[in-house]
């Protein structure tokens, strides 16, 4: 293998992909070098790419890898990486960081704002992207880094950051008055993390899941009640809110022909098929509108604490339900992401990928 190598999928055909061997990057003055060690596939990954259009995810990683047109494309993921050349005072060579990473070997960032936490990539290209992606965390100073939870933390955090942040959306707004919370994708990641973090604080919490996935969703415990999709009929019709992350039209029209105006809050979150969902939802939610709320509520470090804690408690247990499938090298990467995208993999794996 070249020193460097590069993933990607092609922008209209998710299903199509390239590993392409490359030179490391050189550093200017002002920039530094990670490079990438360890990162998660997910469902999320792929929502990524699904939306990279619409919400810009495309522009992260832009370019594609060297001798390939635009029509290619770099899905983000999530992990840690190793600042390995600096030239930027404040930050040295050694620091090992997580955040938003490319399918690749290597990435070049300008950082800003460094400090004890970390940095905030400054290039170019990202100054008009949500600021969340563009924070990297040094291991050193987070409050919900443990070493022997790196695998756990890749596959979940970003994750458990949507649901936490999520969950406290709903818990905000008292839950919008409605008496039951139903989600849909229950079986997903993001769906049984927020549902961890809801349960117990207010109305009942509802999942929907496929059928093949009801007893691995029942054995969670993180619902008082789990239905498959064909039994949306035995919906109690008082108030709730539906949060989508199955972007399924089918369950939302179900849903509202079932609940009718009891159907106080339509909420799209995410993709997990091929389907957009935002379009025919209530609203959208969008976890740095409300963590933003949260930072002028709270503070950062109010904000860091409460994710902390609640993380922790999630980690407590979430080990118990994850089989971790490991692979090594680009290669793997690509298996690993045809899987995830074709809805190969169950949701008791979790994808971590090493280079």
């Amino acid at each position: 293998m070249a020193d460097s190598w590069t993933f990607a999928v092609a922008r209209d055909d998710l299903g199509r992909t390239v590993v392409v061997d490359g030179a490391i990057p050189e550093i200017g003055s002002g920039e530094a070098l990670l490079r990438v060690d360890r990162v998660g596939l997910t469902a999320n990954n792929v929502t990524y790419a699904v939306l990279g259009e619409s919400m810009r995810y495309w522009q992260f990683f832009p370019g594609g890898p060297r001798g390939l047109g635009e029509e290619w494309g770099l899905p983000p993921l999530w992990g840690f990486a190793d600042v390995v050349a600096s030239a930027v005072d404040g930050l040295a060579e050694g620091v090992r960081v997580y955040g938003y990473l490319p399918p690749a070997g290597h990435l070049v960032v300008r950082p800003e704002r460094i400090d004890s936490s970390g940095f905030r990539d400054g290039s170019a290209h990202r100054a008009a992207l949500p600021s969340p992606y563009n924070a990297y965390r040094s291991t050193a100073d987070d409050a919900a880094y443990r070493e022997d939870q790196e695998d756990l933390l890749v596959l979940y955090r970003p994750l458990f950051f949507t649901s936490f942040m999520l969950a406290d959306q709903v818990v905000d707004n008292d839950f919008y008055g409605a008496r039951q919370v139903i989600v849909s994708s229950a079986s997903s990641k993001t769906a049984y993390a927020a549902a961890f973090e809801l349960r117990g604080r207010g109305p009942r919490l509802i999942g929907l899941t496929s059928p093949g996935n009801l007893a691995f969703t029942r054995s969670l415990g993180c619902y008082d009640e789990v239905l498959s999709y064909d039994e949306i009929t035995a919906v109690e019709t008082v108030p709730a809110v539906y949060l989508d992350l199955s972007g399924a039209p089918a369950t939302r029209v179900a849903l509202r022909d079932r609940l009718g105006a009891s159907l106080v809050r339509d909420i799209a979150v995410g993709l997990t098929t091929q389907i957009p969902n935002a379009d025919a939802a209530g609203e959208v939610f969008f976890a740095p509108v409300q963590m933003r709320k949260r930072r002028q509520d709270w503070g950062r470090d109010g904000l860091d604490h409460r994710f902390a804690e609640a993380w922790r408690r999630f980690a407590g247990v979430v080990g118990g339900w994850l089989e971790v499938h490991v692979g090594q090298g680009p290669e793997d990467l690509r298996n690993a992401w045809l899987d995830v995208y074709r809805g190969h993999t169950s949701p008791r794996v979790g994808h971590i990928l090493r280079f």
